[in-house]
């Protein structure tokens, strides 16, 4: 493994020399505009191993993206040879069919310590909930970003992260607005507490993930990548594009069916991904059918 393979595969080129936070904006931003957030190998039969070189060799060297226990895990490794104080921190995601947090951990994040302050990054929640640059840790204070305005809340050593929702305007409606809830609304995102993980701690996870029939990942081919105005995300076989901010306070929504054969080309025109393996696109009924009904 190799940084500056690394850098290539997020098209960085910037200096490296400090650890400090704008370097590590600046190679965050990269990173999540480089390598999707996707479950794909799950729906082209193949196995993901959770060791470090599987995941390097998947990511950098055949140009995939991956889950967040690949992709954060990559990141992990990189900042790490960057001088970077890190650690693996374990989440639990908030249902909102259930209206629940997960009772077990599913979720891998990263905190980062610079100069005494840490900072929360999250290279692979995916879809409309990715941030957009490191958040600071700090109980109640709105950070806003692009993607929206983020917070985390602190109750008793758990965290609690969630996100302002904005409206979003759909050309294909005849309501100007979908009936989402108004700009104030709270998505709860997950929570997590800063008890320090190992990528081992994970590795139930990861095989559960894959031979579970009832997990969302089982359920929805999914595949997102951050753009440098919003977000693509293919579910299944529809593909959505969100222009953030697109007027005041609205993003712009854009939705397309496709067929099996648009869904490979969009994997390669949108996505910069090209399967080895055959892809069986999924999204099982009775779940929200794209990226809009859940944001």
């Amino acid at each position: 493994m190799n940084i500056q393979e690394y850098f290539a595969r997020i098209s960085y080129n910037e200096s490296h020399e400090h650890a400090d936070l704008q370097t590590l904006t600046v190679i965050f931003q990269h990173h999540i505009q480089a390598i999707p957030f996707e479950n794909l190998s799950m729906h082209c039969r193949e196995t993901m191993e959770l060791d470090l070189q599987s995941t390097y060799n998947k990511i950098v060297r055949k140009k995939r993206g991956g889950w967040c226990l690949e992709s954060n895990h990559l990141l992990f490794w990189a900042l790490q040879e960057l001088g970077y104080d890190v650690c693996l921190l374990g989440g639990n995601s908030y249902e909102p069919a259930k209206r629940a947090y997960t009772a077990e951990i599913n979720h891998i994040l990263l905190k980062v310590v610079i100069k005494g302050n840490s900072y929360i990054v999250d290279a692979a929640f995916g879809g409309a909930y990715q941030a957009w640059k490191p958040l600071m840790l700090i109980s109640g204070k709105d950070q806003p970003q692009i993607p929206g305005i983020f917070r985390f809340t602190e109750d008793n050593g758990s965290w609690y992260f969630e996100k302002v929702k904005r409206k979003h305007y759909i050309p294909e409606q005849s309501v100007p607005f979908t009936d989402t809830p108004d700009l104030g609304n709270i998505r709860k995102i997950y929570t997590f507490t800063l008890k320090p993980r190992h990528i081992n701690d994970f590795q139930e996870l990861n095989t559960y993930l894959q031979v579970s029939p009832d997990n969302i990942l089982a359920k929805k081919s999914i595949c997102t990548l951050q753009t440098t105005e919003g977000v693509y995300a293919l579910v299944g076989w529809t593909f959505t594009e969100v222009k953030y901010n697109y007027t005041e306070d609205v993003d712009l929504v854009q939705i397309t069916t496709l067929t099996d054969e648009e869904v490979e080309k969009t994997l390669k025109d949108k996505f910069n991904i090209v399967l080895e393996n055959k892809l069986t696109p999924v999204n099982v009924r009775g779940l929200p059918p794209n990226l809009v009904d859940t944001i």
